[in-house]
């Protein structure tokens, strides 16, 4: 069983966790907010030492307090989170100190989300508070929304705008770790050379995995323990190594007198990146047929066959080769004014008007107008979907009418279609993104010490540290 860390909690949503759990704690929480506000106009650094004992103040985060309440909740919603998911969790002054750190990294977090103005989409709301309704078996907002406001008037609301903070900070950190991380491509290509790269490839590997369990706790085995596992192993290994082997029939062969159950079986189809590093690393070594040699780890010894394999080491898609002209609709240019302007140029075209020239000389999209509204090679996923769709309906060769997006009104020519091989740009995309997973942990943690080494931070119990 893991133990449940509150040091890297900042940048969870603390209140989302108490709704699964129950509405009693945003009963709670509302209570503490309504005397937060005003607790914290009152006091400053020089006279909140004089005042925290009666005022339920337990820290002063530069001008924002945290009162007694704030921590209250916060560490009941955090035993209702180990509840829901099983972990231990510290207990006493550790409890406290840990969830009072994220209380104090999620304030400084949301004054900086102030400061530099982030919102997030409406969109990315509305689907976290779905996913609430869903737990709580709802099937709208408007469900939740009514349910939260039966048991307390205004609580939706509240609980709205703290999963948009939640969002907002999410953005934040996602933009600080962005800046941090930064991969060369000389890392993408001493990744793609090591046995970790063979995960990247979208073939699929029927395997016959089977795992002799040790007897007792591998740093308590003894010699002869280990050997005897081993035995094992080795008549597994001989067993699947029958063209068409019957696996449960050889598993129960090779048991024999051995006092733990063999585990595992045939598999099924998995992709190398589904499979721990260790097993994968063995079965792309493998031919159809194949089977590993015994594989030790302080869980057990694997032997593992290649029983089929589905080839898909290339990645073929679509493209279109587009070009296009945008008239915006902006402050300068209203939505009647741009249509007109589109239907003028769609006119033009119609009377043999030459597109690229068109494009360079009345385009508002500045980064294409350049080359006559060459957008180059477009693939599936790349443009909104309005654009998307016209320009799969348009023949090459021809152009489309104009239609609206976002972005203003547009016109998209075609000029070719193809077949794109992209297997080594999604390699090496897949390379970038594991490679950032593995920074991006460690990056956002030295941001969040920075932060806080920054701030005016005071802890008004001396029973308690936040460090």
């Amino acid at each position: 069983m893991t133990v449940l860390s509150f040091r890297r909690l900042s940048d969870a949503t603390l209140l989302t966790l108490s709704v699964v759990a129950g509405l009693s704690i945003t009963s709670v929480a509302n209570a503490a907010e309504t005397n937060k506000t005003a607790q914290a106009q009152a006091a400053t650094p020089k006279q909140v030492s004089r005042t925290a004992s009666q005022d339920g103040i337990v820290a002063l985060v530069n001008q924002s307090a945290i009162l007694k309440s704030d921590l209250a909740v916060a560490v009941a919603q955090a035993k209702q989170r180990a509840a829901l998911t099983g972990d231990a969790i510290p207990t006493g002054q550790q409890l406290q100190s840990e969830v009072l750190n994220a209380l104090i990294l999620r304030e400084l977090q949301l004054a900086l989300v102030k400061r530099v103005g982030i919102k997030p989409d409406d969109n990315v709301v509305n689907a976290r508070l779905a996913q609430i309704a869903q737990s709580q078996g709802m099937s709208s907002l408007a469900e939740l929304q009514q349910r939260f406001d039966a048991e307390q008037p205004g609580s939706y609301a509240r609980v709205r705008q703290q999963v948009i903070e939640e969002a907002s900070i999410q953005a934040l950190q996602q933009r600080q770790v962005a800046s941090r991380v930064r991969i060369t491509d000389q890392d993408i290509e001493a990744f793609l050379a090591s046995p970790e790269a063979k995960r990247l490839n979208q073939s699929e590997y029927q395997t016959i995995h089977v795992r002799v369990p040790y007897i007792d706790d591998y740093s308590r085995l003894s010699e002869k323990q280990r050997d005897e596992a081993l035995q094992v192993a080795n008549k597994l290994y001989q067993a699947l190594n029958t063209p068409n082997v019957d696996v449960n029939a050889a598993m129960a062969e090779v048991q024999g007198n051995y006092p733990v159950p063999l585990q595992g079986g045939n598999m099924g189809y998995n992709k190398a990146a589904g499979l721990p590093l260790q097993l994968a690393n063995a079965i792309t070594d493998l031919k159809v047929g194949e089977v590993s040699q015994p594989i030790i780890s302080p869980e057990g010894i694997d032997v593992v066959k290649l029983a089929d394999k589905k080839s898909a080491d290339k990645m073929v898609i679509p493209q279109w080769r587009a070009r296009h002209i945008l008239v915006k609709v902006d402050d300068l240019q209203s939505e009647e004014l741009a249509k007109q302007k589109i239907n003028d140029l769609y006119e033009q075209l119609r009377r043999g008007a030459d597109f690229a020239a068109l494009a360079s000389t009345y385009s508002d999209d500045s980064g294409s107008a350049g080359r006559g509204g060459d957008l180059d090679w477009v693939e599936e996923g790349t443009m909104v979907a309005p654009f998307e769709q016209m320009m799969k309906a348009t023949p090459v060769g021809d152009y489309s009418t104009p239609f609206q997006t976002q972005f203003g009104w547009h016109i998209v020519k075609v000029d070719g279609e193809r077949q794109q091989d992209v297997s080594e740009q999604y390699r090496r995309k897949m390379a970038q993104e594991t490679l950032y997973k593995r920074l991006a942990p460690q990056a956002q943690e030295d941001w969040l010490q920075e932060l806080r080494a920054g701030a005016y931070v005071k802890i008004f119990d001396d029973n308690i540290s936040a460090n």
